[in-house]
């Protein structure tokens, strides 16, 4: 069949020789995708994965990045999100109904605190917070309608450690879900399915991308059943991600652990200068003895990553907090972590958190892969402006 030059730029006949290896994973862009025939179009079911249905429900680098994933959780099934919080609404979203209630830690990652507000202002589901050191204790919060309790290890900005296996044993015994924001881990220092937790998510803009330049989230389980109804949230919501960022976040995994490892070094030994200082009280680091939760961290976990907070002595007000983050020369001053450029934040933790009222102001660092004496030295040049 003759065509024009418009449908020869469009219907070409050229098919490239087989045969061509290399190690980055391919990046299939695709909305559309092709069926061999009608059979073909029909049999495909996209909730099993068992065939390629259209670009939302994923692609083989799509597909390829959700493999990986949850065999470093040790999990079986894994769905990718936009974004961290948009993994969090798509497990709160196909768990949840009206009449529910979700247990959540004081000390969760502030958008899933306002998250579960939405859900308890407008979608007529309860959202409880606990002590996040509460352990066996939550079995006392457990209503008959709890049917989630939501957990974060540590929290991102006091880093307390909860007893994982504790809260996941009383929920079990009443039937209720627990889910795990392991994002401070990174799945690389905690298995969340170790500890007993049903669900696993991630903020993949974190570590795994380690480039600062990726928006993506990832959930991930062990269960057939806790899968299916997460995929039909996945769908119902329209949770896709572009191949570009999955190919990024691929990029990454084979060098995750080694600058985790670099981070956690870099971290321990800024830490623990600053605990020499006078100027801080507190330095809230879960692998330190005196960090809440300590003890859970030596017992679960394997490493620590880059982020910790520090609270400095009350003497100081948080105009002079403030004259310090803005001294800092080698820290930006931004949320996240898991990149290799240094970050400082300061929280208004009284605000937070209750019990919190009397604490000096607190300052979360993260600390990247620069030359942690370089990370020291602008701290202490910081430190003299208070």
């Amino acid at each position: 069949m003759k065509k024009s030059i418009q449908t020869s730029l469009i219907h070409n006949d050229y098919q490239p020789p087989a045969g061509f290896g290399a190690f980055p994973v391919p990046i299939h862009h695709a909305s559309t995708v092709l069926f061999k025939d009608v059979a073909a179009l029909r049999s495909g079911d996209w909730k099993n994965k068992n065939a390629y249905t259209y670009g939302l429900h994923g692609t083989p680098t799509t597909f390829t990045l959700e493999a990986r994933l949850a065999a470093i959780e040790g999990g079986s099934h894994c769905l990718l999100a936009p974004s961290g919080l948009a993994a969090i609404a798509m497990v709160d979203f196909a768990l949840l109904k009206s009449g529910d209630d979700v247990l959540l830690p004081e000390n969760v990652y502030n958008p899933n605190r306002e998250l579960g507000r939405w859900l308890a202002s407008d979608f007529g589901v309860t959202a409880r917070y606990y002590d996040p050191m509460i352990g066996a204790g939550i079995a006392a919060l457990i209503a008959p309608n709890t049917r989630l309790i939501w957990t974060e290890a540590p929290g991102s900005v006091s880093m307390e450690v909860p007893d994982l296996r504790a809260i996941c044993h009383a929920a079990h015994q009443r039937g209720v879900l627990v889910a795990l924001d392991n994002t401070w881990s990174g799945g690389l220092a905690l298995r969340g399915f170790d500890v007993g937790v049903d669900i696993v998510m991630q903020a993949l803009t974190k570590y795994q991308s380690g480039g600062s330049d990726v928006l993506m989230g990832a959930v991930v389980t062990r269960e057939q059943g806790l899968i299916d109804r997460l995929a039909m949230a996945h769908m119902r919501l329209g949770l896709g991600v572009s191949a570009d960022d999955a190919y990024l976040v691929l990029r990454g995994l084979p060098t995750v652990k080694l600058r985790f490892d670099a981070h956690d070094a870099g971290a321990r030994r800024v830490a623990a200068w600053l605990k020499t200082r006078p100027e801080v009280a507190k330095v809230l680091h879960p692998a330190f003895a005196d960090c809440p939760g300590h003890e859970h961290w030596k017992r679960d976990f394997h490493g620590a990553g880059g982020l910790f907070s520090v609270l400095f002595d009350a003497r100081y007000s948080e105009q002079q907090t403030d004259r310090f983050v803005d001294a800092l020369t080698l820290f930006g001053i931004g949320y996240s972590w898991g990149g290799a450029n240094s970050l400082v934040m300061p929280y208004r933790i009284q605000s937070m958190r209750k019990g919190w009222a009397d604490a000096g102001v607190l300052v979360r660092l993260n600390i990247g892969l620069e030359d942690p004496a370089d990370l020291i030295a602008d701290l202490e040049q910081a430190l003299g402006q208070l």
